[in-house]
Parts: C-alpha cells; structure tokens; sequence
C-alpha cells in the first residue's frame, strides 16, 4: 500500500478519536484532530499526484475517507445545535447520489472511474473549514470570554451560516456532478 492509501486510512481510524472528542465536547481537541484529518486529505492527493501514486482504490477510498469524517463531524453540529437536519439530509443526499453512480460506473463492463470534479473538491473543502471554525472557534470564544453569557454565540451564528454556504454548494456539486456524467446515467439503463 503505498503512502497517500495510508494517509487516506489514517483519516478514517481518527473518525472515532475525533467522535470521542465530540461526544465529549472536548472542542479545542475534537478541532484539532479534525483539521489534522483534514491535512491528510490534501497531503495524500498532493502525494499521489505529484509521484503518480493515484490508485483506483485512493479513488474510492479518499471520497469515502472525506464522507465519513465530515458526516460524523455535522452529526455532532446538529447534536450541539448548529447545524439544521436538513444541511446533513442534503449532504448525505449528494453523497448516495454521487457514490451509487460511481458504484455503478465501477460495475460496468468497462468498469468505469469517475473522480471528483472540482466543484467536489470545493465542497470538501468548505465543509472541512466550517467545521474547524465551529470546533475550534467555539474552544477560543469559551476559552477568552468564559463569564459572559452567550461567550460563544458568533462562533454559532456564524457556523450556522456556513452550514447552509456548505449545504448550497453541495447541492451544486451534486448537481453538476450528475449532469457532467448524464451521458453515462442515461446509457446505463
């Protein structure tokens, strides 16, 4: 297995660290071990590509490694209040959408793979910074403003704004994902 494949599985075994952080609300820690996981999703790309590494399991295993981190993280957002059900109804959306047509893709005679586009990109991307603001910002607010009332509130007001920014951008990575791969959806029947 080669170095961006194990960059890419140690983002999925820090999901149940950052869940205990969480579940924990030991904040400054879950944002730490989030936005180190989320470092090894640009390290391993950049990696695989500069020394043509890309494997046709990193192709699968980097979106699912991305899916399941930043899932667990909006669970918890919504658990604490922050983030609506219906952004994560979105985004799981988008995600079975998107996973069941490269699943599909993959089965094909052809046995097609379908990468991300950039707008997929995009998408990971802000998701990964709304919530290492979340997380992180909401340690900072508590940490310097600990005796005042709503010590946190900016964090959550902002948070809950990029929440709905992440659940549109989805939407439109979805979106524009389905429609770049209409050709192979409408011959796939």
């Amino acid at each position: 297995m080669n170095l961006p494949n194990k960059l890419t599985l140690a983002r999925i075994v820090l999901v149940p660290v950052f869940m205990v952080c969480a579940a924990n609300r030991w904040m400054l820690a879950a944002g730490l071990i989030f936005a180190a996981a989320s470092f090894t999703d640009f390290l391993d790309g950049y990696i695989a590509r500069k020394y043509h590494l890309v494997t046709d399991f990193g192709k699968f295993a980097d979106p699912l490694a991305d899916k399941l981190l930043t899932t667990t993280a909006f669970v918890y957002m919504i658990v604490d209040g922050i983030c609506d059900p219906v952004v994560v109804v979105l985004i799981l959306a988008r995600e079975f959408a998107v996973s069941g047509l490269r699943m599909v893709a993959a089965g094909a005679k052809d046995g097609k793979v379908i990468a991300a586009n950039m707008w997929g990109k995009v998408k990971t991307v802000l998701q990964m910074l709304t919530i290492i603001f979340y997380y992180i910002g909401y340690a900072a607010e508590a940490a310097f403003a600990p005796a005042a009332a709503n010590s946190v509130f900016a964090t959550q007001v902002i948070s809950w704004v990029l929440c709905w920014l992440v659940a549109a951008v989805t939407v439109i990575s979805g979106v524009k994902y389905l429609w770049d791969n209409r050709s192979f959806i409408a011959n796939a029947g």
